[in-house]
Formats: C-alpha cells, structure tokens, sequence
C-alpha cells in the first residue's frame, strides 16, 4: 500500500518560502495524483494544489494561485509544494495524499477523492 510522508514545514517570516515534499513508498509514485491539502486549527480541511500521474495537469486553490508551486519527480518517488510570498493565513498542518487513477492527466482537488494520506507537517507563518 502507498505510504506517504510530509517533510519541510516549519516557522517561517511572512513573506518567506518553504518548500514541502511528500516521498512515497509501497508503490511507484506515478501510478496516483497527489494532492496537498490544509487544515488550520478550528477550520475545515481544503485543498490546496494537486499534481496528475505524470505532471501534465496541476489544479490550486484560489488562495494560493501565484505564491504556490506543485511539481513531482516520479524517478525520486516525490511530491513538492514550493510556498512563495507566504501569509499568516498560511499556517496550517500540511499533508499530502495519493489518488489512484487511470488517467494520466487528471487531478481534483477534492480530499474525498484520495486514499491514502501522510501524517502531516506543520507550517507557521508568523513574525
């Protein structure tokens, strides 16, 4: 079975940049889309960036549209988020989740949709 783990986060100035990455192991990582979703404390999870099979398609939410950068290297088993321009409104515990899918170059956004989910990296934006 996929296993996922977040890596990356950490207190950070707003205005600064964090890179996360998501590694997998059980399966080859191109067999899912990956998605990174957030959730802050007293808040719903959402869905912050997703990635398909081989890269071709990459979804973001509203929120994170120019600061926020997914990319995957399939040969590395992994996942990034690059966090640019980052907010106090940013800060949430992270994780990352795998979707099995046929299509190559397909994600949503949508946490429902995922089956397999790491266990979370903290991200604080704060002075």
């Amino acid at each position: 079975q996929l296993q996922l783990v977040e890596s990356g986060g950490g207190l950070v100035q707003p205005g600064g940049s964090l890179r996360l990455s998501c590694a997998a192991s059980g399966f080859t990582l191109d067999r899912y889309a990956i998605g990174w979703f957030r959730q802050a404390p007293g808040k719903e999870r959402e869905g912050v960036s997703c990635i398909s099979r081989h890269g071709g398609t990459t979804n973001y939410a509203d929120s994170v549209k120019g600061r926020f950068t997914i990319s995957r290297d399939n040969a590395k088993n992994t996942v990034y988020l690059q966090m640019n321009s980052l907010k106090p409104e940013d800060t949430a515990i992270y994780y990352c989740a795998g979707d099995r899918l046929i299509l190559l170059n397909v994600c949503v956004l949508r946490g429902g949709n995922y089956d397999y989910w790491g266990q979370g990296t903290q991200v604080t934006v704060s002075s």
